[in-house]
């Protein structure tokens, strides 16, 4: 074939694909265009809380309200509070989110609140000003995670961060220290900037905080707050429907077994994967290390999460008063190098990689004495989920953190 022909078949081909995308472009602004209220939740953790909060919230204020997460276990919301598994066939992608607002027009939702499922800053970027366009973005916090994609530094994740703030929009965060850039993202872009403050934190009493079956950090529900008050919702209103909302399968969740004649508390804190989430959690459980005889913490390591898994082995050279790491998954020798480096003794850490989930929970069992707290760290997915279903299906009867199990339907045409 010569070469004109091949040139001119190639050109064909772009000239098609490029229309074929404006195309897609036009028709995805006209389906955006009516939902009054499209919210992108973005940060580096609480997304999935924050926007089952919140769609929760704009559910008991009357609003119509279909919600996406895509954290521990990607979901699809619908208008009744129900939900389904989305399904995925090969990695995730943020063309995804396209898929989603073809198939929600359907629905005629007046609210959506979506997580943004981008890494990448450059795709985060796109996701929000080519593919959600938000009347409302949100950002829960910025933390020193996913470094290896959008570090090296903690400013330089707020600078990805950044990427998802709307345009002439409003722009909320719980964010105390890293907002600089984002304050300055909202000014460029003519959007509103909301800070939720310290007093916005503390307003919240616990009996509101009890209200909620599992253990919610302050912030994530003042955030919300926040944003149902932007939206008119009242106070009490959006707390009882984020009260009654489904909470996300990674949420931070305490339950108490008894197993033959021993009192253990198992704590999921497997979604929470960067040290400054882990030392606030710490700070939280103090009460119950004091009042235990063994503390164990189980690390579900990842092999395509090796910074991570460096990072969580720094902070276990300085969690005091752990009796043993035991150490599943996958790509566990970066954890225990980083760990080893940093100071911590080899006899407390303990490897079981590769065995399966009822022998790591008998071996936990065997060392836990009379009283002990075990707190699961690293990665949900996997052995992580697969030891969290363990130790709360022999939960305590009436213990402190209730199962409320997830309203699903099925499918149907929703899969990726």
């Amino acid at each position: 074939m010569p070469v004109a022909t091949d040139f001119a078949v190639i050109a064909g081909l772009v000239a098609a694909c490029s229309a074929a995308f404006a195309v897609e472009n036009v028709l995805n602004r006209r389906r955006l265009s009516r939902v009054r209220h499209r919210i992108h939740v973005n940060g580096s953790r609480g997304k999935s809380s924050v926007t089952r909060l919140i769609a929760g919230a704009l559910r008991a204020g009357g609003l119509r309200t279909m919600a996406k997460t895509t954290g521990s276990s990607p979901r699809l919301i619908f208008p009744d509070g129900s939900e389904v598994l989305i399904r995925r066939f090969g990695p995730p992608s943020i063309q995804e989110q396209m898929r989603f607002w073809r198939w929600v027009a359907r629905w005629d939702p007046e609210a959506v609140v979506i997580e943004c499922m981008a890494v990448q800053p450059v795709n985060q970027w796109v996701s929000e000003h080519k593919m959600i366009r938000a009347t409302l973005g949100v950002c829960t916090n910025v933390r020193a995670d996913h470094l290896d994609v959008m570090g090296p530094s903690v400013e330089d994740v707020e600078k990805a961060l950044a990427g998802t703030v709307p345009a002439r929009g409003v722009f909320v965060t719980a964010e105390p220290r890293f907002n600089g850039i984002l304050r300055r993202a909202c000014d460029e872009r003519g959007t509103t900037y909301v800070q939720v403050t310290e007093e916005d934190v503390v307003s919240l009493t616990s009996e509101d905080l009890a209200g909620f079956c599992y253990i919610e950090h302050a912030e994530n529900v003042a955030l919300a707050l926040k944003v149902a008050e932007i939206l008119g919702i009242p106070r009490h209103i959006a707390l009882d429907g984020m009260h009654r909302s489904t909470p996300d399968v990674g949420v931070l969740r305490r339950v108490d077994l008894h197993f033959f004649g021993r009192r253990l508390v198992w704590v999921n804190a497997l979604a929470a994967n960067d040290p400054d989430s882990y030392r606030v959690i710490a700070r939280r459980l103090e009460d119950d290390f004091a009042a235990s005889d063994t503390r164990i913490v189980v690390v579900n390591c990842r092999e395509d999460r090796p910074d991570r898994s460096r990072q969580l082995g720094k902070l276990a050279a300085e969690w005091r008063g752990i009796t043993r790491f035991v150490l599943v998954g996958t790509g566990t020798e970066a954890f225990a190098r980083a760990a080893f480096r940093a100071g911590l003794p080899e006899h407390l850490l303990y490897t079981m990689v590769g065995e399966p989930v009822q022998k790591v929970f008998e071996r936990v069992v065997s060392w836990s004495g009379h009283n002990a707290v075990i707190v699961g760290i690293g990665n949900i997915k996997g052995m992580g989920a697969a030891l969290d279903e363990y130790f709360r299906n022999r939960a305590a009867e009436g213990g402190n953190a209730p199962q409320v199990p997830p309203k699903t339907v099925d499918s149907g045409p929703w899969s990726t």
